[in-house]
């Protein structure tokens, strides 16, 4: 499969792309610059919106406008550009990170330290009118989270264990967490993750330069390899969903990457689902 650089830029920490179905467009964020970026792959048209915190993820709600997932909590984006928390939860050294809208319009939030100290992230649900409930409290990166197109099964990704994890999912709750795959030794660390419409997941490699496709028994079968080590996280896009989309990041190379940083797309990599908006 052949990649190509859908975008041209020098994000810090790229993160969380996302296609907004009722818009026909794209959105991704850079995390530790502080912006959410919106790509329309028809028109080519691309805007930029700074936000005052560092985000971690932005997806579209059912009414319009976007949800945040800021360092001091989840917030909400109106179409109208006011900004207003949903639920405002400071933790001093801690920020939001990867974030998913599950089948039911839930919100499915992570954090993280900024010193990534073992233990101090959360995974958390949110519904629409703000009722938070934890569903992990003692996770270290918490990253990918994505459900099987039937929405029984939840994968998700603490990046330092080094797997992707799989749970039962009913009723907006998970349980029976186990390994679903591991990355090994060398390989890179797995950070956002994608489920295509025949079940595979697809999960991004920090520093191992490449996106992987397993099967739903935990097989690889496919990998696409890039031309940047910092792989951050993955999603289908276009109008029949079959581009994948790839988001990188620059931050702490040691040695410079021209395209760290870009978006990428590979066309016709496979077919995704349709992705829920949040319901608030």
């Amino acid at each position: 499969m052949t990649y190509e650089v859908a975008v041209r830029a020098e994000a810090a920490l790229g993160e969380g792309p996302t296609w907004d179905g009722a818009r026909n467009r794209l959105i991704w964020v850079d995390i530790l610059g502080s912006r959410v970026h919106t790509y329309d792959p028809a028109t080519g048209r691309r805007t930029v919106r700074t936000t005052e915190q560092h985000v971690g993820a932005a997806k579209p709600r059912t009414g319009g406008g976007l949800v945040l997932n800021l360092r001091d909590g989840i917030a909400l984006l109106d179409p109208d550009g006011t900004l207003r928390w949903l639920r405002r939860e400071p933790v001093p050294g801690r920020r939001g990170n990867d974030a998913a809208v599950a089948p039911d319009g839930s919100l499915w939030a992570g954090t993280m330290r900024y010193d990534e100290a073992p233990g101090g992230g959360t995974l958390t649900r949110l519904t629409g009118d703000g009722t938070a409930r934890p569903v992990l409290d003692d996770v270290t990166v918490s990253n990918g989270t994505g459900w099987s197109p039937d929405g029984r099964l939840m994968y998700y990704i603490d990046t330092p264990t080094g797997r992707i994890d799989v749970f039962d999912h009913e009723a907006g709750r998970a349980a029976g967490r186990r390994p679903f795959a591991r990355i090994e030794d060398g390989a890179g660390f797995p950070d956002g993750l994608t489920v295509d419409a025949e079940g595979c997941v697809w999960v991004a490699l920090w520093e191992g330069a490449a996106v992987r496709r397993y099967t739903p028994d935990g097989r690889l079968d496919r990998v696409i390899e890039l031309p940047v080590p910092r792989v951050t996280a993955c999603a289908f896009g276009g109008a029949d969903l079959t581009d994948l989309y790839i988001t990188t990041a620059r931050t702490g190379l040691a040695a410079p990457h021209p395209l760290a940083g870009s978006l990428f797309v590979v066309p016709g990599a496979g077919r995704g689902l349709p992705q829920p908006a949040f319901a608030g």
